[in-house]
């Protein structure tokens, strides 16, 4: 059962439009013509180990078929809007964290005979995360609400993707720069939060998907 996998697999080339005659299979280790890849180097996340699946000549058993023949479209993207939801959730948390640590460091580091809270560019730089924080805190708030209400809130949710995952990367990098060029350095946690959170703005649907998601249904 090592290296086991769900494999989106298109069963039926002649139906239109593409997506539909996909199905999704179980792939377990050991099935003869599956192998785990080279494993690939990414820019952040690096506790989460990433390889690519190789598949030669692989036969599955119809027994390994997940959700019937077809539906596999459908079961990918039925979850979305919990799983944008949960990344919002992460990046809120990255949010707190990281404006968390920048205060204590810019209480403790002093330049030009003052610690640099002090100063009014950090003082407004960091009122202004600080907002960018809350208000996401809010909008997170109110689509968890609804969502396990069993409201659709959809069309909301990739606005907070959107929305939340861009803030995220503009905070890290915000808080990366009060770091100055101690935040650049590796020992500190700044550094790997600058990587980690860029790629929120990606998965889960990019940020010019919601953009699309979000005209489509307004625009209407």
């Amino acid at each position: 059962m090592n290296n086991l996998a769900i494999v989106a697999v298109k069963t039926d080339t002649k139906i239109q439009p593409k997506y539909k005659g996909i199905s999704l299979f179980l792939v377990e280790g050991d099935t003869p013509g599956y192998k785990r890849g080279r494993h690939l180097k990414k820019m952040g996340w690096h506790d989460q180990d990433t390889s690519e699946l190789v598949f030669d000549d692989c036969r599955v058993h119809k027994s390994c078929l997940l959700g019937g023949e077809g539906n596999g479209f459908k079961l990918l993207t039925s979850e979305l809007q919990q799983e944008r939801i949960v990344i919002v959730v992460e990046a809120v948390g990255d949010m707190h964290r990281m404006l968390a640590q920048t205060k204590e460091y810019i209480k403790e580091r002093k330049a030009f005979g003052q610690a640099i809270a002090d100063f009014q560019n950090t003082r407004f730089k960091m009122a202004e995360m600080y907002t960018m924080a809350e208000m996401s805190q809010l909008f997170l708030d109110r689509l968890i609400e609804g969502h396990v209400a069993g409201e659709d809130v959809r069309v909301e949710t990739a606005m907070a993707k959107y929305y939340v995952c861009e803030a995220n990367k503009a905070i890290a990098d915000g808080c990366l720069q009060l770091f100055g060029g101690y935040g650049y350095m590796e020992e500190y946690p700044i550094a790997r939060a600058y990587r980690d959170v860029r790629i929120k703005t990606i998965f889960g649907g990019a940020t010019e998907i919601m953009k699309e998601i979000i005209a489509k249904n307004k625009l209407a």
